[in-house]
């Protein structure tokens, strides 16, 4: 039963309607792809096959007496990242601190997830508390490439653009704080959609930076992305940021014609870093929009080149706040045999955090430390006011701007690690939209001749989600797009 791998939840849900297999087939066929493929890939870092194959029977009988409907997500499995809490279900983000960590409630969008009769097949790896561009600061193992094993599948979601791309699970969720979602579906040659801050509730989502972090979808193409979207979105009491906003009917928006929509074409986003190769197909996708009625407009995005260094101000200042509760008390990892307390707190947090979250705090620490805050963390929030004021004006003449997701190809395992100012650069085409609060999704647009992936970032307004699903469908549709056998 390997060919139901490679059928998308659509095609999973149709099949199970007209009894074609059942919903243990299902789990069971994509548990037989982990165990073929996931060795080499390391997309995972829980799997839970008996528990999976236990709520697969529950699902059938259920089916079988017709005790539960079947929606869209019913008997799918589905993969989460492992910075989201799962009830009594290890979720490490990616860090040695929360090893062995067992969540005593799970996130709102677990639970919804469950609700709408998905199975929860794995968590999936990422670099250490969502913080990198390649998920090769993960306390365990990289993850790679399932497009060529000795790249990266991008960060800080890698594990589910990976899995996904392998064909391990049909969709995924991932987080995106600075990129995290797009940068590796474009890297791993799938869709991700990063919502408007406050589209998907943050409860049970393992804080990075809080007006940042955003949960969204990760599928192998874009109907797949909002049917998973559909479930997960809406306001939610227990996030106080979670917004009251209407939610859209993502699948019917999707086949809306896109003729006359006015792309923004940002010329910040076309400079001397961009790889020639990625610009070329990006061109050509937009070109392939315009041919289908839309109006390219050249605009512009001038505070632009501010955003790396606003970004890596702000973020790590509240992850700094946010990683202060891990101090080896109420859970998490505990140095053995500490001398007094305060030798406890420093040898915990000196063995249990990473490098590259090391950087970070102290960095986060500085700058909101007294004599510094107004030079560095307060500016920042200035110079954050004025990105989302470009996007603002932007979209006074344009309906969405479009441009390349990632500035290069995915690059080489261990190539950037040691330059991790090199290793930021890499997200100067998708921080601006967590800084602006604004969806974001990236769309494969092609494959070049080394059989690489390349992304197109479509972004829209506030709460504007199905327009970009609109506008990534119809280029999807245009190009064909079809990712060959992986790996």
């Amino acid at each position: 039963m390997t060919e139901i791998t490679g059928l998308s939840i659509k095609q999973l849900h149709n099949g199970l309607k007209r009894k074609d297999f059942s919903v243990r087939d299902i789990a069971a066929s994509f548990l037989a792809r982990i165990s073929e493929v996931d060795e080499r890939v390391r997309a995972f870092i829980t799997v839970e096959p008996e528990k999976v194959l236990k709520k697969a029977d529950e699902l059938d009988q259920r089916l079988r007496t017709r005790d539960i409907g079947m929606g869209f997500l019913t008997g799918i499995p589905l993969a989460l990242k492992d910075n989201i809490v799962t009830e009594g279900t290890r979720t490490t983000a990616g860090s040695r601190i929360l090893d062995n960590y067992i969540p005593p409630y799970s996130a709102t969008v677990t639970k919804q997830l469950e609700k709408a009769g998905a199975l929860i097949i794995g968590k999936t790896n990422c670099d250490e508390f969502a913080m990198g561009s390649s998920t090769e600061t993960s306390a365990f193992f990289p993850t790679r490439n399932p497009w060529d094993l000795n790249r990266v599948p991008g960060g800080s979601s890698g594990g589910s653009a990976a899995a996904v791309a392998s064909r391990q699970v049909p969709a995924a969720l991932g987080s995106d704080t600075g990129g995290s979602i797009r940068q590796p579906a474009a890297f791993c040659g799938i869709v991700g959609l990063k919502p408007t801050y406050g589209r998907v509730s943050r409860y049970g989502l393992i804080a990075f930076a809080s007006s940042l972090d955003q949960i969204g979808p990760m599928a192998a193409n874009t109907t797949d992305a909002a049917m998973l979207l559909q479930a997960i979105a809406g306001h939610d009491p227990c996030d106080s940021t979670s917004a009251s906003h209407p939610v859209d009917n993502y699948l019917v928006e999707l086949s809306r014609d896109i003729k006359g929509l006015r792309l923004g074409v940002p010329s910040q986003w076309f400079g001397s870093g961009l790889d020639p190769v990625v610009r070329s197909f990006v061109e050509a996708a937009i070109a392939k929009l315009e041919g289908l009625g839309c109006i390219p407009v050249e605009v512009s995005l001038p505070h632009m080149e501010y955003a790396i260094s606003t970004y890596y101000i702000l973020a790590p200042a509240e992850a700094s706040s946010n990683l202060a509760r891990y101090d080896a008390v109420k859970y998490g990892y505990r140095s053995p045999n500490p001398r007094d307390l305060e030798d406890m707190y420093k040898r915990s947090r000196s063995e249990g955090f990473g490098a590259e979250v090391k950087r970070r705090i102290m960095i986060g620490t500085y700058v909101l430390s007294s004599g510094y805050y107004d030079a560095y963390y307060l500016k920042a929030s200035k110079v954050r006011s004025l990105i989302a004021q470009d996007y603002a004006k932007a979209f006074e003449t344009v309906d969405v701007l479009v441009g390349p997701t990632t500035t290069s190809l995915p690059f080489r395992l261990g190539e950037k690690l040691e330059d991790p100012l090199e290793m930021y650069l890499s997200d100067i085409f998708t921080v601006t939209a967590n800084l602006a609060g604004v969806p974001a999704i990236s769309v494969p647009c092609g494959v070049t001749d080394e059989r690489l992936p390349v992304g197109l970032q479509i972004v829209g307004k506030h709460f504007q989600e199905a327009l970009l699903l609109r506008v990534a469908y119809s280029l999807e549709q245009a190009l064909d797009f079809k990712r060959p056998e992986l790996p």
